[in-house]
């Protein structure tokens, strides 16, 4: 699948560690992931301190795939409100769901970013969530309402805090607390070399082929002649896990983004907010570490790569107007030095998806599919570590594809 067109911002200014190398052998292990993307590489790291020989492969270079393409936004706001999820699931389905997202940042600051050696451009935010018009007020109303209710850490700014903080003009907002930006390139990189280091093996360019699964073994053939034989699979491949099993909840969509030049830290709005918005499809917005300002959105319902590439730089010219609308002191001083379009995933009600099939026996498919693929890559990893190791966890009700818990159906967390 030809996941993303154009000129992508992260592999241009982040030069990762190169010493990987495609498999040349047959070997064995007891978890074997496909992919290195986000989802691939969160599932390595927490598997990493368990004693378990992990293997990660992947037909392209590590995070090559969607990762390069995602513009590194980490919010425990979901693409789904709050109430809308509340309505959909059940109060206690809902405010779970968003505690773990809140909980999977806090994860990434007070334990993931520490182990390593270098800090991947991670820096916790807060975001600007903007009411499109005034139609947008009530719902911002309620979300508020419950985010306090809730203990997320929230504020609400009408329309003259906006003005006077901005210099553009909505009829209201909430600025939520505790949200981060990061590179997410160099934080895939960054999760491989902390599993390396734990004995974790990672083979880039190496292509499956083909498959012989078992309960109480798997065998994966590469496009090379090798075999992995592995107890368990992750198939952590983002989008294109469609092609092996497809999952009627997902959808797939095709998105756009551009980053500026950089530019002068006094050039830069309030606090570095990163901005979105309540319209669906929403625009949105962040800085950078060098002070560029990376601008998204704009999603057509195509799957079609050559439709996407065709739109790109129609896109490119629309976002970057966008910025200058926002921010007209801008003007003049911009322009589009990275543009690119991508595919992007969604489910048809909001919640991300770990799938089990009796057919593919001790397997695992990472659906992070959503706005916030990243955060769900935090929360799906430990549940299948959990699973693996464990044999069981709490919250795997929630993302299971079949998705038994349905509104009015309460978790129970022993």
């Amino acid at each position: 699948m030809d996941l993303k067109d154009g000129k992508a911002l992260w592999p241009n200014i982040y030069k990762p560690y190169t010493g990987f190398s495609p498999l040349e052998e047959d070997i064995e292990c007891d978890v074997c992931i496909i992919g290195s993307g986000a989802s691939g590489a969160h599932a390595a790291y927490f598997l990493a301190d368990t004693g378990l020989r992990v293997v990660v492969v992947d037909k392209r270079g590590i995070g090559e795939g969607s990762t390069s393409a995602n513009t590194g936004l980490l919010q425990y706001s979901n693409d789904k409100t709050l109430t809308s999820t509340i309505q959909s699931f059940g109060e206690e389905i809902g405010v779970r769901h968003y505690q773990l997202c809140f909980d999977a940042i806090e994860i990434l600051k007070n334990k993931v970013v520490p182990s390593f050696d270098e800090n991947p451009d991670f820096i916790i935010r807060k975001s600007l969530y903007l009411a499109s018009s005034e139609k947008g007020k009530p719902l911002l109303d309620k979300e508020f309402e419950l985010f306090n209710k809730y203990g997320f850490p929230t504020e609400y700014y009408d329309k003259d805090m906006i003005e006077s903080k901005f210099g553009f003009s909505r009829c209201a907002a909430l600025v939520t607390h505790n949200d981060a930006e990061v590179n997410p390139y160099r934080l895939v990189h960054s999760l491989l070399q902390y599993a390396h280091t734990r004995g974790t093996r990672v083979y880039p360019h190496t292509r499956i082929n083909g498959k012989k699964l078992g309960k109480d073994q798997s065998i994966l053939y590469t496009e090379n002649g090798n075999e992995i034989k592995t107890k368990y699979i992750i198939f952590s491949t983002g989008y294109e896990a469609q092609e092996e099993k497809r999952d009627p909840n997902a959808m797939i969509v095709s998105s756009y983004a551009i980053a500026t030049n950089s530019l002068k830290e006094s050039d830069m709005w309030y606090d570095k907010m990163m901005i979105w918005e309540t319209d669906r499809p929403y625009m949105y917005a962040r800085t950078t570490k060098d002070n560029r300002i990376i601008m998204g959105g704009l999603d057509v319902k195509t799957p079609f790569p050559e439709k996407r590439e065709s739109m790109l730089l129609r896109k490119r010219d629309i976002l970057l107007e966008m910025i200058g609308k926002y921010f007209p002191k801008l003007l003049g001083k911009i322009e589009a030095e990275y543009y690119w379009g991508a595919f992007f995933g969604e489910t048809h009600d909001g919640l991300p998806t770990i799938g089990m099939y009796e057919d593919y026996p001790n397997s695992y498919f990472m659906l992070g599919y959503g706005g916030n693929g990243t955060v769900y890559s935090i929360i799906m990893a430990q549940i299948i570590r959990d699973l693996i190791t464990k044999g069981s966890n709490k919250d795997l009700e929630m993302y299971l594809k079949e998705r038994p818990a349905s509104k009015g159906s309460v978790l129970r967390h022993e």
